[in-house]
Formats: structure tokens, C-alpha cells, sequence
């Protein structure tokens, strides 16, 4: 009996994901006997044209991590579609947009000009650009499109569950990887990870205030950290409560923070919103010119409550959603 095929596919993201994938240690050995990897790029030899060659849906899972930011990635999105019955965003930058997404804060005029123009370490007098088609004696060479924005998988192609994380961890990938193969799935749409906020993994959860009044907020590196208390009475924003567990509070165990690479609960819209209200309902002061001193302690609100999750938010640029038809012809 043939063994099910499986793919993995880098889009826009640091590579932590791949790595995560390796961070299976010895089980991932036992991932490659239970599975047949068609389609691993970073890691092993195969081509474009290897997957085009495959029968629609031969392929029972692909899991692909980071945002969509080219016409490449895109087209590679709606090409693993199709031949995947399964489509996993693995990762933050796929369920939410991850960090490229906060390049959404930008045009793309904008970061063209400064990567190719303004950066001080440039030196391009003849401004040039990269150019997505070049034709020289004849021949024609191409390059893929940067897009107006960052999107998340599911605002490209429809995307059957999501693995969140940056990275996702191992347990957590092996678990994901155990009910694909298993056929032990939650309705699709779900993510593959626990439904509680991380504050109840966190080993600090008992000293969580009830009542806080902030007067102030620091930085981590601003301040001591007391390993044993929980950051929010130490004046520190920490993104637990608005955070989805399933992370097993690697961060808060190594007295730093959680940023929110899981993403929010299914109960919870809007991340960033929700830790923001939280905070803000909060502060100690009534009067603008205090509430201003007290929120300069957060200097950039976006890349905190945002960090991971900008393209999904309600803040994001629009976006096309793709429609039911979309989805079923994809």
C-alpha cells in the first residue's frame, strides 16, 4: 500500500519553520516512514514542474509556512492547492501574515524606494529597481512580483487548518502530523492547537493580577525581571492573555514576555484589540497629558500588539478575500 504523500513549501518567512520540522529530532524519522515527501524544497532536490506533473489532490497534506509577499508565492499557493486535499498554514506567517506583514504599514513604493534608493549602506546613483521582465540577445528573464501588500495564506487560497506559532513547536507539529495521519482531524478550518489562553500554561499564572493599575510601562530591557512574578504586575507587557497556549510557555519559562506568535483563541476577533483594551481600561491616569506620559511606555503599539498578526487584524490594509467559488476551484 502506497504510503500517504506529503509536501512542505517556504513562502515568505525567516526559515524557522523548516527548522522547526527538523526540530522533530528522531521522530522525524518516523514522520519519513509513515509518509512519502514529494515536495520538500529547501531540503531536498525537486522541481516546480515535479508537482505540476502530479494528479489534482495526490498530494494528502501540505503544509506551508510564511506569508504571501510575491507573485511567486501566490502562484505556488494556488498551485499546492490543487494538488493537495489537505492545505496546513504551519506557522505564523501563514495563519496570520507573521512579521513581513507589518511591512503592511508601508507602500510598496514606499519600501522599494528605501531598499533600493535610501538605505544608507546603498550605493545605486542610477536608482535602479529590480525589474520583473529583462529581455538581452533575445533572451528573456524573469523575476516574481512584489505585491502592493503582505497576506496571509487564507487571503490568497482556502486553507483546510492552521499550525500556529513562530515557530511551531515540535510537540505541537508531531501531534498535527499524528492526526493527518490518523484521520483524526477536528472540523476543517480548526487550528491544530489547544483553546486557552497561554496564561493558563504559564508557571506564573498565580501571581496574574486581578486588579492592576498601570502608572507606567517598561521594556524588558529596561528592567529587571523578576522570574517568579507575572510580567503585567512588573509593568511589562506581556501578550498571554490575548494569546492562544499550545506554545508550552517557552518564552515567560525563559523570563521574557510572550509576543503572541500563536495567535488569539477562537473567542477572540481581534488580538492586538483585545490586549489593547485590556491595557488601556487599565491605566491609571484620566487626563490626556497623563495617559500620553503613561503609553509612552510602548513606543511602537503596532509591532507589539501586532507583531504577528498585522495582515488579519482589523487594522490591515483590504484585502480580496477569496469568495466560496474561489475556494472550491482552488
Amino acid at each position: 500500500m502506497p504510503k500517504p504523500k506529503i509536501a512542505f513549501y517556504w513562502c515568505a518567512s525567516c526559515g524557522g519553520c523548516e527548522e522547526a520540522v527538523v526540530d522533530l529530532a528522531e521522530d522525524i524519522l518516523g514522520v519519513v516512514e509513515a509518509v512519502d515527501i514529494v515536495f520538500w524544497p529547501v531540503a531536498m532536490d525537486f522541481k516546480k514542474k515535479d508537482v505540476e506533473a502530479m494528479p489534482d489532490q495526490s498530494i494528502v497534506a501540505t503544509l506551508l509556512n510564511g506569508a504571501i509577499r510575491t507573485s511567486e508565492q501566490e502562484e505556488m499557493a494556488h498551485l499546492l492547492r490543487r494538488k493537495s486535499q489537505f492545505l496546513i498554514a504551519y506557522g505564523a506567517c501563514a495563519q496570520l501574515g507573521g512579521i513581513p506583514s507589518l511591512a503592511n504599514q508601508f507602500s510598496r513604493e514606499q519600501l522599494l524606494r528605501y531598499v533600493y534608493e535610501e538605505t544608507p549602506t546603498m550605493v545605486n546613483d542610477a536608482k535602479t529597481r529590480p525589474q520583473s521582465t529583462f529581455q538581452n540577445n533575445g533572451h528573456t528573464v524573469t523575476l516574481p512580483e512584489f505585491r502592493n501588500v503582505v497576506r496571509a495564506l487564507d487571503q490568497v487560497v482556502g486553507v483546510d487548518y492552521y499550525i500556529p506559532g513562530c515557530p511551531p513547536t515540535p510537540k505541537i507539529t508531531k501531534a498535527a502530523v499524528g492526526a493527518l495521519l490518523e484521520g483524526k482531524l477536528p472540523p476543517k478550518g480548526g487550528v491544530l492547537a489547544p483553546d486557552i489562553a497561554l496564561c493558563d500554561q504559564c508557571p506564573r499564572k498565580a501571581t496574574k493580577p486581578t486588579n492592576v493599575s498601570f502608572t507606567e510601562f517598561k521594556r524588558p530591557h529596561t528592567t529587571h525581571l523578576d522570574p517568579g512574578k507575572c510580567f503585567l504586575t512588573q509593568s511589562v507587557v506581556c501578550m498571554g492573555p490575548a494569546t492562544r497556549g499550545g506554545c508550552e510557555a517557552v518564552c515567560t519559562r525563559g523570563n521574557m514576555p510572550c509576543s503572541g506568535c500563536f495567535g488569539p483563541t477562537s473567542r477572540v476577533r481581534d488580538q492586538g484589540a483585545k490586549m489593547l483594551s485590556s491595557l488601556c481600561a487599565n491605566v491609571a491616569s484620566k487626563d490626556e497629558g497623563g495617559i500620553s506620559g503613561i503609553l509612552s511606555g510602548i513606543p511602537d503599539p503596532v509591532g507589539t500588539f501586532y507583531r504577528y498578526g498585522l495582515a488579519k487584524s482589523l487594522l490591515r490594509r483590504k484585502v480580496d478575500l477569496p469568495t466560496d467559488g474561489d475556494r472550491a476551484k482552488s
